[in-house]
């Protein structure tokens, strides 16, 4: 999965949004189990990649839901 700066973010449909939430957020809680169950994750960075991008497309559709 791919991590989205923010001018990408702006160029993405509202669906588009909504699809690349749903993927992100699902390997998110993966990664989560991993380190839960006493794993480590390949790319320990990765987590910190993954929620910093669901915070932008959610900063982004926000901003779209006010204007």
């Amino acid at each position: 999965m791919a991590i989205f700066r923010a001018q990408e973010v702006r160029q993405l449909s509202d669906v588009e949004l909504q699809e690349q939430m749903e993927k992100l957020r699902i390997e998110l809680i993966q990664h989560y189990g991993k380190v839960s169950a006493g794993g480590s994750t390949e790319n320990p960075g990765r987590i910190r990649e993954l929620r910093r991008t669901i915070a932008r497309i959610k900063t982004e559709a926000n901003s779209r839901r006010n204007r």
